[in-house]
């Protein structure tokens, strides 16, 4: 099962600061260990939210509405993400216990999200079928 660890922004990843030495030093030793035991899918950073764009849809069937960032209420954006695939939510709990606090100052906060499959979607074959095709493809995609 797939889970996400969703690190939120703080004021100083919204004010564009960079992470410390340090803190990359620990991320890349986590990572490592995330590859060594097979669990990570990806992990990135994101800028800060004066560098994104939200959409929004405020009508039903309307035009959607385009905002250009920075967003407010730092603690509701996101700074970064972690892909992993484990056996439990046990083991995801775990991995997440053991990411480096990742801001610091007391703004650190790490969320945990399960991945909804489309197995949780539907078991309609047919659908099913036209998802693992999209799949099969974008591994094609990546291998040429």
């Amino acid at each position: 099962m797939r889970f996400m660890m969703i690190v939120k922004a703080t004021t100083d990843s919204e004010a564009g600061v960079m992470p410390s030495q340090e803190l990359i030093d620990a991320m890349q030793k986590y990572n490592e260990e995330l590859v060594k035991a097979g669990v990570l899918l990806a992990a990135d950073g994101l800028m800060a939210s004066s560098n994104g764009i939200r959409i929004s849809y405020p009508e039903p069937g309307g035009k959607p509405k385009i905002i250009d960032g920075p967003f407010t209420e730092a603690k509701e954006l996101i700074a970064g993400y972690t892909l992993i695939d484990v056996k439990s939510r046990e083991e995801a709990i775990e991995w997440a216990l053991r990411m480096p606090d990742p801001h610091g100052f007391g703004q650190g906060e790490i969320e945990l999200r399960q991945v909804m499959m489309v197995e949780d979607l539907t078991d309609n074959p047919e659908w099913l079928a036209k998802e693992e095709a999209l799949r099969k493809k974008v591994e094609e995609q990546k291998q040429a």
